[in-house]
């Protein structure tokens, strides 16, 4: 089969030496890209870290055959590669794992004098009866001078969600689930749901706590299974290989 995976966080540019970004280090995509590779498989994988394929036992600038890894950094970056990649490759399975920014910069502002937030009442007031008023900043690196920032964040697209439509990919869509604060009969229950949203064919959810002990896959035999992170990547690819087989056989 031929994969595409992508792993790791995306940053999203305040200025040009500023971004907003996340926790994660795209082991567990580059476990997935490592397992199915290992496995005969195709793998192009896309990563904002590509050092952390060397604890896997792969070279991140000479991966061997049948592996091409795809740097990014930025939000965009991934956006830009996943279209294309999607559009031009015949892949047959995409793992979605990347840590993907819900939220994207807007514009950073700085109160004008005489402007200032009431943090009691959750409101922007001026001064002496003039209204409040910001200016937006928008140097390449904004001034650490400044007494304070006030960043606008807007909601980002789902990139998973454009997987199927509009960049046209019809093979077996795997998608990845992070959660905080819900025990695991709720996990399980929002994963099945999320899944479900992006017509995606499996989930694997787990919690900020649990992440590093335990994650569900399912549905498998249409129930999720709870297995540990060290057999999270073989557990994954031995379903994902048993829907490609099903797919094929009845289609």
């Amino acid at each position: 089969m031929n994969f595409f995976v992508t792993a790791g966080n995306t940053q999203s540019l305040i200025d040009r030496v500023r971004c907003v970004t996340n926790i994660f280090s795209g082991r567990t995509g580059a476990s997935v890209a490592r397992t199915a590779w290992g496995r005969g498989h195709t793998v192009t994988l896309a990563t904002s870290n590509p050092e952390v394929l060397a604890e896997f036992g792969v070279n991140p600038r000479d991966p061997g055959e049948r592996f091409t890894v795809l740097p990014y950094r930025t939000f965009d970056d991934l956006a830009v590669i996943m279209q294309q990649q999607l559009r031009a490759t015949a892949f047959d399975v995409v793992c979605h794992s990347a840590a993907v920014s819900d939220y994207l910069p807007a514009g950073t502002y700085t109160p004008n004098a005489g402007t200032y937030f009431n943090a009691r009442t959750s409101e922007w007031e001026g001064t002496g009866g003039a209204p409040a008023a910001l200016t937006e900043q928008k140097a390449g690196k904004i001034k650490s001078t400044e007494p304070e920032l006030w960043l606008r964040l807007v909601r980002a697209p789902k990139l998973v969600d454009r997987v199927r439509h509009p960049w046209g990919f019809a093979g077996l869509l795997v998608k990845f689930k992070l959660e905080v604060g819900l025990n695991e009969t709720e996990l399980v229950e929002v994963a099945e749901a999320s899944r479900q949203q992006s017509n995606a064919d499996l989930m694997v959810a787990n919690t900020l706590d649990g992440a590093q002990h335990w994650a569900y896959i399912g549905p498998i035999r249409d129930q999720y299974e709870r297995v540990t992170r060290r057999e999270l990547p073989d557990r994954l690819l031995l379903a994902i290989e048993d829907r490609f087989q099903e797919s094929a056989t009845n289609g």
